[in-house]
């Protein structure tokens, strides 16, 4: 970092400068955020408590998924909620270093979560396309290899980005118009030069969060494929509920990441900006649990048993 940084804090001014908004959004996202936490750990409790779920990639993965979005939503929501709390137009104070810390780990999770999405789908990809070398294929060792890399990825990804911000400097207002230390409010904050920050994020960023949407799209695309070619009504209906209902998630956590990120930095609009961050930090982490664990009967029943063993 540079020593002539000026600014030691940030002030996060939050999802809503208007008072009488900011009890009721506090309440409502703090019920969400206890939801995903609940849903994730359940989840994950379910999948570890049962041998045969825990050694079935499909599931492996899934708890993995489950148990990043219980640290990506702990690295965000809490900071929203103390912003709801400020006083009006104050928002929430954080550390320099604190902010990118915080912007770290929010780009580490958000994108090794994308990359667990596309593990996912090749999974299903495989186990549909090719049921004969499923157990080949997705053998334990790729497994960790998938796991092992989507985490290195992600990681290097967000050092070097956290790297480049650390030698802006922020020597005029330190008021950021977000719920939490993000990339692109603080390249509009900052006094220095951004143009190596925007030709990163318009390049190996692209690159780093593309490749596993592609990756998700064309593995569903091969999956519809062969699901078409199924002669059975009732099983093409099923396959297509459960394909439509990935990748509609899919879809709200990759367009909203798109809109926010892969526009020149002038374009910048931090009502807009703000409302598409909530679909991926938010939104979308609640609604995996649902998505790909209660609608799935395996799921269903580990779900029941761990349940019942604590009523016991």
């Amino acid at each position: 970092m540079k020593a002539q940084n000026q600014t030691t804090e940030f002030i996060l001014l939050g999802i809503s400068d208007r008072p009488e908004l900011r009890m009721p959004l506090f309440v409502f996202f703090l019920a969400m955020y206890l939801l995903t936490v609940t849903g994730n750990i359940l989840t994950v409790a379910a999948i570890q408590s049962d041998d045969r779920l825990i050694h079935t990639p499909m599931y492996f993965f899934l708890s993995c998924l489950s148990s990043v979005d219980v640290c990506f939503t702990s690295v965000i929501i809490p900071t929203m909620l103390l912003s709801l709390l400020g006083g009006h137009g104050q928002g929430g104070t954080i550390s320099y270093a604190g902010c990118l810390t915080q912007m770290y780990f929010f780009l580490a999770l958000g994108n090794t979560d994308s990359y667990l999405l596309a593990a996912m789908a090749i999974d299903r990809y495989v186990a549909i396309c090719n049921p004969l070398h499923y157990a080949t294929v997705m053998s334990h060792r790729l497994c960790l290899l998938l796991l092992v890399g989507s985490c290195l990825v992600s990681h290097l990804h967000s050092l070097l980005q956290t790297v480049l911000v650390s030698y802006l400097t922020f020597c005029a207002s330190n008021r950021i118009p977000h719920f939490f230390c993000d990339i692109q409010p603080l390249l509009k904050l900052s006094c220095s030069d951004t143009s190596v920050n925007e030709l990163v994020g318009m390049t190996e960023a692209f690159a780093i969060i593309m490749t596993p949407f592609l990756t998700i799209m064309i593995s569903y695309i091969r999956i519809l494929m062969s699901v078409l070619r199924v002669p059975s009504v009732s099983g093409k209906l099923k396959a297509f509920s459960t394909c439509g209902s990935h990748l509609t998630v899919v879809t709200l956590f990759y367009g909203s990441i798109v809109w926010v990120y892969f526009r020149p930095l002038s374009g910048y609009t931090a009502v807009k900006d703000r409302v598409a961050a909530i679909m991926y930090t938010v939104i979308t982490p609640m609604l995996n649990p649902f998505i790909y664990s209660l609608r799935n009967r395996d799921m269903q029943s580990a779900l029941k048993k761990v349940v019942g063993r604590r009523r016991n």
